[in-house]
């Protein structure tokens, strides 16, 4: 007979007496005390001795067939199942050393694991904390968010199921029309995928469009997570050095075998250059010729002060071979996670299936709220007041700087987007992780420019030390006393 401590009163139901048996039942099955085919305890008896009622064995009873420790048929009392488990075999290959050899990962996995990527930021972050990317919480548009959203979860749907990949078509004629006003791009809504943020549109172009063996151009420096998620397909990189106008179009491979070109011609990452007419031209014939794709990345074309932005690449692309990326994480939030893709047509088709394959579709309810705001006027309302209110913050920092940090130093970068770069020719770019630790020590986050460089060691020799510093998150004082902590700190290494 089952030995065991009545239960305690104070539990019921599925957490209490019927759990109790069920838990003592499986630990004698699984330590062999009731072993293979042996009867198991009467559920009437078993009651008994417990006391509790024979319904809540039975459940129990029930629970542990389900699950395969008992098995029982028709007029014949419970017995235990087989063993869970095959014997252990005698005597192990002396080659294994007691173990069995784990599983191997596919040539993408270990290609994953061997990919060196830059440290998350500190979870907790600095008093004035400088990094690019991140944005202010008070400046999403709660008010009109939350409106929108009330408005769509109380919209009654016949019923609730999976919506085709491309998303929600509500979003994708809102950005349809959105595109053409803002970004002078031209497409049909059919062309647009919504993804999971411009990450997602990065790897879905990594995966579909590139194979091991294969090269990619990449700007040097460039955005790290891009440049990983190529280089985990096996392709190589041709790092092609960007300057003051973005990517230097006449250093473009004149041989190779590139299928693919990653580019942000509004306001490369992290330098900050505007790629000119000239350049976007050769850089089209140049993908004409070698027969590739190329990749837009336009993760902040919307924010361009003192001028209207600078159209997209894809609107003077006559050969259909711009991918164009999207994202809403500078405008709104990165924590939204919705971007889209604007594809050639030939495109449509597979990226759709791929879509489909990683992950059904993006958020629903989500994006007919944007729709609904893209298409109130609400969301551009918002782009122009992020834009005023970026444009103060961009202000601030360059006056800071000019008053409190060294002579020499020059900021790169300020025509548009929602970062600046810190170049300080006075220090070497070998000091830089010191002077990140320091400015830490002193809170203060910024952060190095070296790391996104295909190879740092031989651009340091060209080249002073560089920070990366975002003020999107900041507010106006934020970004002066920053700036003075950060002079402070130069002022005792002098």
């Amino acid at each position: 007979m089952v030995q065991s401590q009545p239960p305690s009163h104070g539990r019921r139901g599925a957490t209490g007496a019927g759990r109790h048996v069920y838990d003592l039942l499986r630990a004698q099955i699984v330590d062999d005390t009731l072993p293979a085919g042996a009867r198991a305890p009467s559920t009437r008896g078993l009651a008994a001795e417990l006391g509790v009622s024979r319904t809540t064995v039975t459940a129990a009873y029930e629970q542990l067939v389900a699950e395969g420790y008992l098995v029982t048929s028709t007029g014949r009392a419970a017995r235990v199942a087989r063993p869970l488990t095959a014997p252990a075999p005698a005597e192990l290959p002396s080659s294994s050393c007691g173990t069995q050899p784990a599983p191997t990962l596919s040539d993408y996995g270990q290609r994953l694991l061997a990919i060196g990527m830059s440290a998350l930021p500190h979870a907790e972050p600095a008093r004035f904390d400088f990094l690019y990317g991140a944005v202010a919480s008070r400046d999403f548009p709660t008010l009109a968010w939350r409106r929108a959203y009330q408005t769509e979860l109380l919209q009654q749907q016949q019923r609730l199921y999976y919506v085709p990949p491309e998303g929600d078509a509500s979003l994708r004629s809102a950005l349809q029309g959105y595109l053409r006003r803002a970004r002078g791009l031209t497409c049909d809504a059919g062309q647009i995928l919504v993804v999971h943020g411009s990450q997602q549109a990065i790897d879905l172009c990594a995966r579909l469009l590139l194979d091991a063996g294969d090269a990619f151009v990449f700007e040097d420096p460039g955005y790290l997570m891009a440049r990983r998620c190529f280089e985990a397909t096996g392709a190589s990189c041709l790092a092609t050095p960007v300057d003051a106008q973005g990517l230097d179009t006449s250093r473009l491979p004149k041989e190779s075998n590139a299928r693919l070109v990653y580019v942000t011609p509004s306001h490369q990452f992290p330098l900050g250059g505007v790629l000119p007419i000239t350049r976007r031209q050769q850089l089209l014939q140049w993908a004409r010729r070698q027969n590739a794709w190329i990749v837009e990345d336009d993760y902040d074309g919307e924010f361009r002060y003192g001028q209207r932005p600078i159209d997209a690449l894809q609107s003077i692309d006559g050969d259909g071979r711009v991918i164009y990326v999207g994202t809403f994480s500078k405008a709104l939030s990165p924590q939204l996670r919705l971007g889209y893709l604007v594809l050639p047509p030939e495109l449509v088709s597979v990226f759709r299936q791929a879509k489909r394959l990683t992950d059904r579709h993006a958020p629903v309810l989500e994006q007919r709220v944007l729709a609904s705001l893209i298409e109130s006027g609400s969301y551009e309302r918002h782009v122009r007041r992020m834009r005023r209110e970026n444009e103060r913050r961009r202000a601030a920092l360059l006056e800071a700087v000019a008053r409190h940090l060294p002579k020499d130093a020059q900021v790169g970068g300020t025509a548009a987007g929602l970062h600046v770069v810190l170049w300080l020719p006075s220090l070497n770019p070998k000091d830089e992780l010191n002077v990140v630790t320091a400015a830490r020590h002193a809170g203060v986050g910024i952060y190095p420019v070296s790391t996104l460089f295909a190879a740092p060691e031989s651009a340091a020799q060209a080249r002073p030390a560089g920070f990366i510093l975002g003020y999107a998150s900041l507010t106006v004082e934020q970004i002066q006393q920053g700036i003075q902590a950060l002079g402070r700190i130069f002022s005792v290494k002098s």
